[in-house]
Formats: structure tokens, sequence, C-alpha cells
């Protein structure tokens, strides 16, 4: 059995951390070069920055940053915000990303995912989906539409259908952020990321509302994800990395260990 990662998520507005719930309300909390720092030490397994106004501000991503970060960890890490081409996947990877994670350029142009995969390989094209219930209807028999562009357009697209689409386009994880959880710190949508989990062959990472380690066992079991985003619960020092393996360890989950 692969262990199951905890993921930091570094959410970064105009050069600084920042940290909403259900994408709005958003406060800058932080350095990300130093966070970054911080969770590396920590002991997590990977890292994940998103620029969360590239893509609906219309601009590239915040390269230098990406590039700063990059220097200060020795860990994977992924990149997303205002990925629209293939160059601006190598641009990412070039500045230290070992993974591309793509979201609103790839509802609007599928064929990023394709071609990302046949450029740089499958393993290192991750799609991020912004998923928002709504409701099961004709055009969303899920009951969970996508939305794009940091929660503020709906697409009219299912989100279980997309999942497959992406898997099937080349993408080689999930990373499956629910709206309506996301810094609630009540606890990750486990229907959600059940479903997704269970229709696709890829990892899945969870995302939005961890507030406490049983969060997180719940999701990697109930919730069958293979991995699980935090943010919050450990940005504003309410738990540590170690403290949530720790927790998952006793709860016979197995995680990777540094101590």
């Amino acid at each position: 059995m692969l262990s199951r990662r905890v993921i930091p998520c570094l959410d970064v507005r105009d050069g600084k951390l920042t940290k909403g719930v259900k994408f709005q309300g958003n406060v800058d909390i932080g350095d990300p070069v130093e966070m970054a720092a911080f969770y590396y030490e920590q002991g997590a397994d990977e890292l994940v920055f998103y620029d969360i106004t590239a893509s609906s501000d219309h601009r590239d991503i915040m390269i230098e940053v990406v590039r700063r970060v990059a220097e200060t960890i020795f860990m994977p890490f992924s990149v997303g915000g205002g990925l629209r081409t293939v160059s601006d996947m190598y641009d990412v990877l070039l500045a230290g990303a070992e993974k591309v994670s793509v979201n609103s350029s790839a509802v609007q142009d599928p064929q990023v995912i394709a071609e990302g995969a046949r450029q740089f390989g499958s393993q290192c094209v991750v799609l991020g989906m912004d998923v928002l219930k709504v409701g099961v209807r004709p055009e969303i028999p899920s009951g969970y539409e996508i939305v794009i562009h940091g929660g503020r357009k709906h697409m009219g697209l299912d989100a279980l259908a997309w999942a497959k689409q992406a898997e099937d386009l080349g993408a080689g994880e999930i990373c499956l952020n629910s709206i309506d959880a996301d810094g609630t710190r009540q606890g990750y949508e486990l229907t959600l990321t059940r479903m997704i989990s269970r229709a696709v062959s890829i990892p899945v990472i969870a995302s939005g509302g961890a507030g406490t380690p049983q969060h997180l066992a719940e999701v990697l079991t109930e919730g069958a994800a293979d991995a699980a985003l935090i943010a919050s619960m450990t940005h504003y020092g309410d738990y540590t990395v170690a403290q949530i393996k720790d927790y998952l360890h006793q709860a016979g989950i197995k995680v990777r260990r540094h101590w």
C-alpha cells in the first residue's frame, strides 16, 4: 500500500501568502517563501503553490516567487495559476517546480492537458478542479459543477464527467477542491471526494475543509483520497505536519515519517 501524502497548500496573491473561506474574504498572512521553508523543515511530503488571481486577472504566474520557493525547499513542488500553454508549463518547471497544475485554462482548452502530458509526461500534469455542489440537474448529473477563475465563473460542466475526461486526456493526478468546504475547517467534502476517487484510476488529492487530523483520516479512508491538502490548520499554528502524521500513523494509515 502506498503511503498517504500530507501536502500543505500555499495560496499566493500579489506575492503574499493568503487565505480565505469558500474562495472569499482573503487576508494576507505571511511570506510564501518563509512558509515553504517552514513546511519543508516540518516534513511535509509535497508542497502546492497557487497564484490564485493569475487566471482571473488574465496575467502570467509570478515566476520569480516560484523560483524563490524552489530554491528554498527540496521536496516535490506543484505550481498552478495562469498556466495556459506548454510554454507556460515549461517556464514553471524550469523555475524549479516538479509538477504543473492546470485548472481554468484546461476547462477552456482541454487539449492543454494532452499537450502537457505529451511534452513532459502525465506524472507532471495535475488537474486542479474547483467544485461547487449545485444539486442534480440534467447537465450536472453528479450534482457537482466545475467553476473557474477562482470560483467566479460557473461552467455548466459536470465534475465527474470532467475528471474522467481529464484522465483520458493524460492528466496524471487530480487536486479536488470543494469550494463549499474551503477554509471552513469543518472537514473535507467526503461524498465528492469518494465519488471522484472511485471513478478514476489516477491519484486524487482532497482539498478544502481540513481542520483537525481526524478530518484527514476520514478523507484518506472514507473519502478514498490518495493525499490530503492542508492550509488553515497549519498556517495558523493549530497543528504541525508532524502532529498530523503522528495521528494518521496511530490511526493505522500509512504515512511517510521523517522523525
